[in-house]
């Protein structure tokens, strides 16, 4: 695919990311003292924020990845929907921070499920994959992706009926979600990761592939239990977590024997991305893995850090991660920059950062310990390094003179 698509990827990222730094100065400074009146809403931005990262970055970087590896006869359909798809993007970052949930807004969301749906379409019908494990994980990638807008279309019934604030109002959002970021995102990037051993078909991965689906569909009792609880959804989602622990030694038992020779043939860049990934991955069955006691499952709901700090861990730790190491990875960065190191560095450094903020003044609340001293500020500081370090990594890109992706 040709790298305009990729800088128009990052680009979204890049405002997502800006929007994200926003929203962190408005508790050091209140736009409102600086601005009279302020044109939006913190909550109508974080809209704004969030879709502008997932379906701009994540979804649109993904579709690239997935049409280049999967799609050898790559007609003009794909381009013309990438844009159109796009064009939806950009209407809802720039729609949500002015109007938040209102025609407009509805309007591009709708027009990129729609998108989403001939994506699906397209893919299913003309990939081309010899390896049918590979095969297997795309296909749950774009089922999960399907199943998961079921949640969206289920808010506006909910919103007239039981309102923004109703139980069932708010599962359909965590449906959306748990199976947009477990499912369509997870699947995708594992099927992308996997498609560099050439995998072929065993028990293993055939274990593997079934124990992720299951702890997929039975960890989603967690949110569920937040706003509808019954212990049964507690025991629903400890066996997903079980599943999950089997699926994280099937995942070990896969890499094994390709390991070494794929570690010394990767440059070292997209070293550390893979291992911020890899580690952020094991972080997060780990952190699920906790979720089985009643008190730290309920902590994490009463807490906004800990929310905010697991959904960045899959965003920018696992998603994210993974994605710019298939880029580090591929001829469409120079490697030999310095500043491409730089932007690397201060893309993990502000991650990391930021992550430890969020968790230690989350058990601070816990606790009954107040505030960390200059915590938002601190927060706003390390926030920075995350666009600077998109910044520099597509002004790279950019200065690069491939015009298409050879991935090695």
């Amino acid at each position: 695919m040709q790298k305009k698509l990729v800088i128009v990827c990052l680009i979204n990222f890049l405002v997502a990311a800006i929007m994200g730094l926003m929203l962190r100065y408005v508790f050091v400074l209140p736009l409102h003292d600086i601005v009279k009146p302020l044109p939006f809403e913190f909550r109508s931005l974080m809209h704004a924020h969030s879709h502008g990262a997932m379906l701009g970055w994540v979804y649109l970087m993904l579709y690239v990845l997935i049409v280049h590896h999967f799609i050898p006869d790559k007609k003009p359909v794909y381009n013309r929907l990438f844009w159109l798809t796009e064009i939806a993007v950009i209407g809802m970052m720039v729609s949500f921070p002015f109007q938040g949930y209102a025609a407009i807004s509805i309007s591009f969301s709708t027009l990129h499920i729609i998108c989403s749906y001939l994506f699906i379409r397209l893919i299913w019908k003309n990939h081309k994959i010899q390896s049918k494990p590979i095969q297997l994980l795309l296909k749950g990638s774009l089922i999960f992706m399907f199943i998961s807008t079921m949640g969206i279309w289920c808010l506006g019934p909910a919103a007239a009926k039981l309102g923004i604030e109703s139980a069932f109002f708010q599962i359909a959002i965590q449906f959306f979600l748990h199976f947009q970021f477990n499912g369509w995102f997870m699947f995708a990037v594992l099927a992308l990761f996997l498609h560099q051993f050439h995998l072929k078909n065993s028990k293993v991965f055939q274990r593997f592939f079934k124990t992720l689906v299951a702890a997929t569909v039975l960890t989603f009792a967690l949110p569920v239990s937040w706003y509808a609880f019954h212990p049964l959804l507690l025991w629903i989602n400890g066996l997903g977590v079980l599943l999950q622990l089997v699926t994280g030694y099937y995942f070990i038992l896969l890499l094994r024997p390709y390991w070494s020779e794929f570690w010394t043939k990767t440059p070292k860049l997209a070293k550390w991305m893979y291992v911020l990934a890899l580690i952020s991955f094991i972080i997060k069955i780990a952190l699920q893995t906790s979720s089985i006691v009643p008190t730290i499952s309920k902590m994490a709901y009463q807490y906004h850090n800990f929310v905010i700090g697991f959904i960045h861990l899959m965003m920018l730790g696992v998603i994210s991660g993974f994605l710019f190491a298939f880029l580090l990875n591929s001829s469409i960065v120079s490697i030999k920059r310095k500043t491409l190191t730089f932007g690397v560095y201060c893309f993990i450094i502000g991650f990391i950062t930021t992550e430890v903020l969020l968790l230690i003044q989350g058990l601070f609340y816990y606790f009954a310990l107040g505030m960390i001293p200059n915590y938002y500020l601190l927060l706003f500081v390390s926030s920075i390094f995350l666009p600077l370090g998109i910044l520099i990594f597509t002004l790279n890109i950019l200065k690069n003179e491939t015009k298409t992706i050879k991935t090695t």
